[in-house]
C-alpha cells in the first residue's frame, strides 16, 4: 500500500529553529536556513512521487507564525498539536495508521534524503514493519511504519546519541520486522555545516 510522508516542521522564525547554529549564524542566519531546508524538504518528497505528502507543523499551519510561507501546492498541512517530539510524531504516525495508511515520517534537517532514498524507504516498507535511516549523530533521519505501537514514542531519549540503539531495541523487543538503509548526515550543529550544498553555503556568508 503507498505510504504518506509527513513531514514535520517548525515555522522559521529567528530564535525558534535550529537553536544549536545560532553561535555559527546568528538567529536570522538559522532562521534563512531552516526556511531554506524546509523548502528543499517539501520539494524532494513531492518530486518521490510516492503518495500523499502531508506538512505537519508547530504551530498549526494557520497560526500567525506562518503567514507569508508559501505552501507549495500538492501537499496536505495538518497541526502536530502539543508535547513532546515523541508525542507529536505518535500523534501523526498513529493517525495515518489507523486509516490502515502506512506512513514515512521525516523532518527537515537531513538534505541527503533524496527523492531516490525516499522512494527506496517506500518499497521497503512494503515487506517490513519498519523502515529506518539511521544518523551519523546516534538518531535517525527517517521512520517508516506500518504498525503502531507507542514504546516506539515514549520515553524516547530525543536529540541524543542513544535515540537510535534505544529505537532498535525497541524494534527488536516488538519482534518486528526491520529494513535498515545507509547512515546519512542531520545538520545539527555548526560542525555539520559543511555537508551543505555548496550554494547553499554561499548563501549563509
Amino acid at each position: 500500500m503507498t505510504p504518506r510522508l509527513v513531514v514535520l516542521a517548525k515555522a522559521p522564525l529567528p530564535g525558534r529553529v535550529k537553536t544549536r547554529l545560532i553561535p555559527a549564524l546568528g538567529p536570522q542566519g538559522a532562521a534563512r536556513l531552516a526556511a531554506r531546508m524546509l523548502d528543499d524538504t517539501l520539494a524532494r518528497v513531492l518530486a518521490a512521487g510516492i503518495g500523499p505528502v502531508e506538512l505537519c507543523t508547530s504551530p498549526a499551519p494557520d497560526h500567525g507564525d506562518w503567514s507569508g510561507y508559501p505552501f507549495p501546492a500538492g501537499l496536505e498541512t495538518t497541526d502536530q498539536g502539543q508535547g513532546d517530539l515523541g508525542e507529536r510524531m505518535a500523534r501523526a504516525a498513529k493517525r495515518c495508521l489507523a486509516g490502515g495508511t502506512p506512513v514515512l515520517l521525516l523532518g527537515t534537517d537531513c538534505p541527503a534524503l533524496s527523492p531516490e532514498r525516499l522512494r527506496q524507504a517506500a518499497q521497503a516498507l512494503d515487506q517490513h514493519d519498519a523502515v529506518l535511516y539511521p544518523a551519523r549523530d546516534g538518531g535517525y533521519t527517517l521512520l517508516g511504519l506500518r504498525r503502531y505501537h507507542p514504546s516506539l514514542f515514549e520515553g524516547m531519549p530525543w536529540s541524543t546519541p542513544q535515540l537510535l540503539p534505544t529505537t532498535l531495541a525497541t524494534l527488536r523487543d516488538l519482534d518486528w520486522h526491520l529494513w535498515l538503509g545507509e547512515t546519512l548526515s542531520d545538520i545539527d550543529e555548526p560542525g555539520d555545516l559543511y555537508l551543505l550544498p555548496e550554494p547553499w553555503r554561499s548563501e549563509l556568508v
